[in-house]
């Protein structure tokens, strides 16, 4: 929890060139000093010319100006001395302006300029405060007690903090899951929409997975802690959310840089300004020193610096709620930007776990079927393997058989049930097969199925084919991409014909099948090589040295640990749908952020011009920077809105 709140200190410092967040712990001093000093220069406004009018105008540069000079001076002191050469913020600028305009008389204007200055500024902090609340809002639901059960079977309240994995814990109904864990008893609903965004309450019973932070319903459980608190999948949730407040796009990066570069040129142009204008055109001292000073106001970037942090803030804060979680402001903005994604086959574009497709008997045994497929269940049901329980699971039982089985390595399943001997097993264990159940055999096989045939007294008389079904939500998405010209490719190490068969269904470009995992991450490279930016999405440990390798790495939520540390992005609740919202959220973000770019340079580019003709007072230059930093803030916000579909 320390570690966030220290995250979100040190990028609102990164950001403090055109806003009022900072890194100096003055607390509330500043809004203090900021009233004092409204309060001062509106009763210097009803006082005529004299010395208590400038003393009050002063005042109140030097009271509402208190955090801007500071963040001004200290700051670039600061972080000249630290980087060896001269890093003046924006802020240098504004007190620049306010002390410049006093020095020649204009001591209401100079007042004017710093009141402006810092109100927007305190308003711009609450405007990115708003575009980070469903991030930082996270903060608010972390679990802090649990309620431990003792060996005498008695509980006592404890920290999160001193939990241990094999604790067993109750958690009454409408509390917080403190932890990770298993329920041992019980059975509930919990929302869990902390975790995947899902408002539906998941039903759980003995045996199913809880998450720390999430929201027990009506039932009572005991649970078993199965990770340490700074393990779970909460805690990795916060350690993605600091990620995401610190890394900053390529633009705000670039603009980041840019900044002190800019205020420089600034502050010579303005001192050239003053001095070569008397003196080549003979303008009077004081008109070149006030257009200086105007100058120094227009030509502020704040709206320049404000036109990529919020709008990317308010993007990510948009995904967050939706279950999308995304490590920094550069993976959104690049997400906008790639020209391939290479997909992970298990789990990602299929469901993960095979399903019966279909069952095939000979002609004559039609009116037995309901039988012969009782006696499969039977038997399947002893057995232990992924392909059983697709088998029980997807085929109607309609009567119990009792019988026992012999798991005969190598050759399958085999059972003696009223004097007939049964087998379960691939095509290689069985000789005596009808031409009828090889062609059906071949076609599944062809089809990417996996087929398993069923015999009495060791002649084949069905079979069964089983696959794991493409994700309803992958063809969409696959489709989606195709249509902005991003070519699609599926890795997986299954053979090609398999892969092939998905493929087929999804339309893909491109299939990579009998892939090594030491090799996924080669093809990444090739993609890279070949087309330019490009993703990657998978969920399990042979998928991570992909992840890292693709510009940006996508892991399934449902995945390993190890795919989701290395991962860019998470999407928490394995929905396709959503990495197709954040690609839309992408483009719609770096469409507002050219806009803002636009804008702002455009304002400032008017007001110079218009000041080099005469055309601009101070004031009216005050309201038109800072009016022009809020409308960029104001669109930024638009992203907190859903997209609509």
């Amino acid at each position: 929890m320390n570690h966030m709140s220290q995250s979100q200190h040190a990028i609102e410092h990164d950001h403090k060139k055109c806003s009022h967040a900072h890194n100096h712990d003055h607390g509330n001093l500043p809004v203090v000093l900021f009233f004092i000093g409204l309060a001062t220069f509106l009763i210097s406004l009803f006082l005529p010319v004299g010395t208590l009018k400038t003393i009050l105008s002063v005042s109140t540069i030097v009271l509402s100006g208190y955090h801007i000079m500071i963040e001004g001076f200290e700051d670039t002191i600061k972080e000249t001395k630290r980087l060896k050469k001269f890093m003046p913020n924006v802020h240098v600028l504004m007190s620049l302006a306010a002390i410049g305009a006093a020095l020649i008389g204009d001591y209401t204007e100079g007042a004017l300029l710093i009141l402006i200055f810092a109100a927007a500024h305190f308003l711009e902090h609450y405007v990115e405060n708003k575009s980070k609340k469903e991030i930082t809002s996270l903060m608010k639901i972390s679990p802090t007690n649990a309620k431990l059960i003792l060996s005498d079977g008695s509980t006592k309240t404890v920290d999160v903090a001193q939990l241990k994995i094999g604790d067993h814990l109750k958690v009454l109904n409408g509390e917080q899951i403190p932890t990770d864990g298993t329920i041992l008893t019980g059975y509930t609903s919990i929302d869990e929409s902390s975790i995947n965004g899902e408002s539906i309450p998941a039903e759980k019973t003995v045996g199913d997975n809880v998450f720390g932070s999430t929201i027990n319903g009506d039932g009572t459980i005991t649970m078993v802690v199965t990770k340490d608190s700074t393990d779970t999948v909460f805690a990795k949730i916060l350690q993605l959310v600091n990620e995401s407040q610190s890394n900053l796009s390529k633009t705000a990066t670039k603009i980041k840089r840019l900044e002190p570069k800019y205020v420089t040129s600034v502050m010579v142009l303005v001192f050239l300004y003053i001095v070569l204008m008397p003196l080549v055109f003979n303008m009077a001292w004081y008109d070149s020193f006030y257009k200086g000073m105007v100058f120094l106001t227009v030509s502020s970037p704040c709206a320049l610096a404000a036109s990529d942090i919020p709008a990317t803030l308010s993007a990510i804060s948009n995904l967050a709620k939706r279950g999308v979680l995304f490590k920094g402001g550069s993976y959104l903005s690049n997400l906008s930007e790639i020209k391939a994604i290479a997909f992970d086959k298990t789990g990602t574009l299929t469901e993960g776990k095979p399903k019966v497709t279909d069952v095939h008997f000979i002609d004559h045994i039609t009116n037995e079927e309901t039988f012969y497929t009782d006696l499969i269940i039977a038997m399947e049901k002893q057995a232990n393997h992924p392909l059983a329980n697709a088998i029980v699971e997807s085929i109607e039982r309609v009567n119990d058989i009792p019988l026992t089985i012999e798991n005969q390595i190598g050759k399958g399943l085999v059972s003696t049930y009223k004097g007939h001997t049964y087998k379960i097993g691939r095509s290689s264990q069985f000789t005596n097969v009808s031409s009828d159940i090889e062609s059906f055999e071949r076609k599944y096989a062809e089809e990417g199925k996996t087929v398993v045939l069923f015999s009495e007294d060791d002649v084949v008389i069905g079979l069964i084919a089983m696959m794991d079904l493409p994700n309803p939500k992958a063809q969409q998405l696959v489709a989606y991409f195709k249509e902005h010209n991003i070519h699609t490719t599926m890795i997986t190490g299954d053979a090609e014909r398999t892969g092939r068969a998905v493929a087929n269904t999804l339309k893909i470009d491109e299939v990579a099948g009998n892939v090594l995992p030491e090799n996924k991450s080669q093809i990444v490279s090739s993609l890279q090589n070949k087309y330019g930016l490009t993703a990657m999405v998978g969920d399990g440990v042979n998928d991570a040295p992909a992840l890292v390798k693709a510009d940006i790495g996508v892991a399934m939520g449902d995945g390993t640990d190890v795919a989701i540390d290395v991962a860019d992005v998470v999407l928490m609740q394995n929905d396709l749908d959503k990495l197709g919202y954040a690609y839309r959220l992408s483009k719609k973000l770096d469409k507002v952020v050219k806009q803002n770019i636009i804008f702002s340079m455009g304002v400032v580019a008017l007001l110079v011009v218009l000041n080099i003709l005469g055309q601009m007072n101070l004031p009216i230059g005050i309201l038109a920077h800072e009016g022009s930093t809020l409308v960029v803030l104001f669109n930024g916000l638009r992203l907190l809105t859903p997209l609509k579909n």
